[in-house]
């Protein structure tokens, strides 16, 4: 058994919802053994209501998130990751900076509730369905062995995750 606490990184264009609701799922569900962060390559400031909404009912302590360039993580001082994962489309496209310490890489395309039309309760249907779908992913991601993985086996590993649930 090992001692080692994993940092992720989830990544989004806005970093106002999916990469927020991932970030809180894993710190809660982790038990510390992962921290999680969130950021985007375009953050748009906020984080939106409704993803905090979430984050809060399953415990996270939702009063410090904030929206946040990805930048932030690629400078000398800053956590070092192990696992880096896109959660939206826009950001798996798009040139990342060099993370340091060589993370296992993933993409978890997660549709954007923030995009959802209709009413107030569509629209939270699209944020619960996202929500499910990011816990599913966490839930598999606790149950893989890292520590016995090197880094292309646990990025193998965590690409098969993210194609859960896109059926």
């Amino acid at each position: 058994m090992t001692d080692k606490t994993y940092n992720v990184l989830f990544l989004c264009t806005g970093n106002s919802a999916r990469s927020i609701m991932a970030e809180a799922i894993l710190n809660v569900l982790g038990h510390g053994r992962f921290k999680a962060y969130s950021a985007g390559s375009r953050p748009s400031g906020q984080v939106q209501p409704m993803a905090r909404e979430l984050a809060e009912a399953i415990g996270f302590d939702a009063s410090q998130v904030r929206s946040k360039n990805w930048d932030e993580f690629a400078v000398e001082g800053a956590p070092e990751m192990d696992i880096v994962i896109t959660v939206c489309d826009n950001a798996a496209g798009e040139a990342c900076p060099v993370w340091l310490g060589h993370p296992a890489l993933a993409h978890w395309g997660v549709p954007d509730p923030v995009a959802a039309t209709g009413n107030e309760e569509d629209r939270r249907r699209a944020y619960t369905a996202e929500f499910a779908t990011l816990r599913r992913r966490i839930e598999l991601l606790l149950s893989l062995p890292l520590q016995s993985l090197d880094r292309l086996a646990a990025q193998a590993k965590l690409g098969e995750i993210g194609r859960v649930g896109a059926e």
